[in-house]
């Protein structure tokens, strides 16, 4: 039961390959598509900006595997950065087009706070969801964002509240993301990964 960590050229890669260790759970860090491929579950984590990590994702032909493995019903897990690629549009620096996995627009976070808003906030769970089992009933998680996720879909699975409410998880049906970094979390954010392991 091997989890794959794509490695598009952006991301925390060691952190989540750590954090996927620390709980006991096979995983590598590849750029090998076919390798990829053969994962039961994949991860595709982030940092820096949209349009460069789609760039990225498009020109090493991500695009296509992560459609494919969509298609064929495995479970991907979309974090930060990684999490808004999943979705429809993004508008930082620009108007760019994401992998359209998910409906929704990743928007700027416009609040009378600091941006990026970095730090630790409270998971405000509004819908059951497999990624929150088990958890304490004040549960905080770790965010870096300055973007910011927008649907009116019937995906999202909880919210937190920095200067106003935000959409910070999405699910529908095997494809799961999330905005704050579990891996950064503490132990909520490494259960919600055993979660996803024990999908």
């Amino acid at each position: 039961m091997a989890i794959g960590i794509i490695d598009y050229g952006l991301g925390n890669l060691q952190s989540v390959h750590n954090a996927l260790d620390f709980i006991g759970a096979e995983n590598f860090i590849s750029n090998d598509i076919e390798k990829l491929k053969k994962a039961d579950k994949l991860i595709l984590p982030g940092v820096g900006a949209f349009r460069d990590a789609i760039e990225m994702i498009r020109d090493k032909k991500m695009d296509s595997l992560l459609e494919e493995v969509s298609a064929l019903g495995k479970p991907i897990l979309g974090i930060c950065l990684g999490m808004q690629l999943l979705f429809e549009h993004s508008y930082e620096f620009g108007t760019h087009k994401g992998l359209g996995l998910l409906e929704g627009d990743i928007v700027k976070l416009d609040v009378p706070l600091k941006v990026p808003h970095m730090g630790w906030n409270k998971l405000d769970i509004i819908k059951k969801a497999p990624l929150f089992e088990n958890l304490p009933e004040e549960s905080y998680v770790y965010f870096v964002h300055s973007f910011h996720l927008e649907t009116g879909a019937d995906i999202v699975s909880a919210t937190t509240f920095y200067g106003k409410d935000i959409q910070i998880a999405a699910q529908k049906e095997h494809i799961y993301a999330l905005q704050f970094h579990p891996e950064k979390s503490g132990d909520v954010g490494l259960q919600i990964l055993k979660n996803f392991v024990n999908l």
